[in-house]
């Protein structure tokens, strides 16, 4: 009796937390765009490239401090063997002197200087556009790391939801070679088929089972990659909502190849690129010209660790002043860096015609794949409620002992190979526009699309 009370208690406990487990799960699931800010925000690619960022913005506060005063303060000691004299001759007495005193044997310095630069043959400006410049291309690199990401994140999301598709086609092959070996059993046990047509059944089976564990492992390794990208443990149990094209799009060759020549950060990172080399020339021509600094000082000397006792000169000192640099021969090392800067613009250039023409190409390929899926979608789905149909048809002919196994185990086969294509075009067709969209140099194509019928 008092076990039936404590299940009376216990059991409506059990069940709220079963649903309230349910609902937790459900709204637990990850979706496209939650996956995507999650990758943002996490992912190590996209961690680094901020650090590198924020480096380059360092180094630009470096070439900056540059134009201002720089001031230093020195520090000596210098303990002399003998206490320094000068002798001084009397005239009235020949052959005779006094030594007299001029100095200290401790002597204490300490010297704060000023030091600004006046001209420097416009190099200090040429490092700061330099500086500057690396901090946009290094914002350039981060973009670009974000649409790898992106579109990794995308696909590995859209291959989990292809696989979860593959598991319920081969599950529900499974389930239904299995119903078809209870009749081919039942109907071997009456005498009405042979017993190679019971064989063929459970071979039949068995394959089913072996493809259904291999997508099953397939789908588990999916789930791993997409938790790689969004730095979650690869053993998370991740789940993602199931997603498909709202519409079927197509889109304008010539506006994509336009947007993706702007939008593109390789072509941005090597544009600005031959920039740098063209502010390396101009820094590399500042060698030509002498540097020019303004100095002020201030110097306090004494025989005291302070340096305030001086008895044979002034205590302190400042002084004000200017100071010219001019290298005016290096054996033509100025000019070699010159033509090197020169010579690498253009090696860049060459390069950046180069990029181009392979990112058209890119973009051309993405397009011709997404156009495929998109064709692809609209046959797959007549294919598949045909197969399903020939099916139905073929397998209640089978019961009602009009045809063979074969012709069964056939039509379950073209029924799971039409399923198949036809998810594969669905989720290929959102694979390819992710494709694109990375092509392109964008996070999403929402413009320049037309609908189609």
């Amino acid at each position: 009796m008092r076990r039936h009370v404590l299940s009376f208690i216990f059991l409506p406990i059990l069940l709220l937390s079963m649903f309230h487990h349910r609902a937790v799960a459900k709204t637990d699931k990850l979706t496209l765009d939650g996956a995507v800010r999650e990758a943002l925000s996490n992912n190590f690619l996209i961690k680094k490239a901020w650090k590198e960022l924020e480096s380059a913005k360092e180094e630009d506060r470096v070439a900056l401090s540059d134009f201002f005063p720089s001031f230093s303060l020195s520090y000596s000691f210098t303990r002399l063997k003998d206490e320094p004299y000068a002798v001084f001759q009397n005239p009235l007495a020949p052959g005779g002197g006094a030594k007299v005193p001029v100095g200290d044997r401790n002597n204490f310095s300490w010297t704060l200087q000023v030091k600004q630069p006046v001209f420097t043959g416009f190099a200090l400006l040429n490092r700061k556009r330099l500086a500057a410049l690396g901090v946009n291309i290094k914002e350039v690199e981060r973009k670009r790391v974000i649409l790898d990401v992106t579109r990794d994140v995308k696909i590995a999301y859209f291959r989990i939801l292809l696989l979860k598709r593959y598991v319920a086609v081969a599950r529900e092959e499974v389930e239904q070679l299995s119903a078809h070996l209870r009749d081919a059993e039942s109907f071997y046990r009456q005498g009405m088929i042979p017993l190679n047509d019971l064989l063929k059944s459970k071979v039949a089976l068995a394959a089913a089972k072996q493809k259904l564990v291999s997508y099953a492992n397939d789908y588990c390794v999916a789930v791993s990659h997409l938790n790689v990208l969004l730095t979650r443990p690869i053993t998370s149990d991740t789940e993602v909502e199931d997603v498909t094209p709202h519409r079927i799009c197509t889109f304008p060759l010539k506006k994509l190849l336009k947007k993706a020549v702007s939008m593109r950060p390789e072509l941005q990172a090597l544009r600005m690129a031959v920039k740098q080399v063209e502010l390396q020339a101009k820094l590399a021509r500042s060698d030509y010209f002498p540097k020019i600094y303004a100095i002020g000082g201030y110097t306090q000397q004494g025989e005291d660790v302070l340096a305030k006792d001086n008895d044979y000169s002034n205590t302190h000192n400042a002084s004000v002043g200017f100071q010219a640099e001019w290298t005016f021969f290096e054996w033509g090392k100025t000019r070699a860096k010159v033509l090197a800067a020169l010579y690498k613009k253009q090696a860049i250039e060459q390069e950046l015609a180069n990029t181009e023409e392979q990112i058209k190409l890119q973009v051309r390929q993405a397009l011709a794949a997404l156009e495929t899926a998109r064709e692809n979608v609209k046959t797959a789905k007549v294919s598949v409620r045909q197969a399903k149909e020939n099916f139905r048809i073929t397998d209640l002919q089978y019961k009602q002992n009009i045809t063979t196994s074969t012709e069964v185990l056939d039509a379950r086969t073209y029924l799971s190979e039409a399923e198949i294509n036809y998810y594969n075009a669905l989720y290929g067709y959102l694979m390819a526009k992710a494709e694109l969209e990375r092509a392109v140099g964008v996070s999403s194509l929402s413009d320049d699309v037309t609908n189609t019928p």
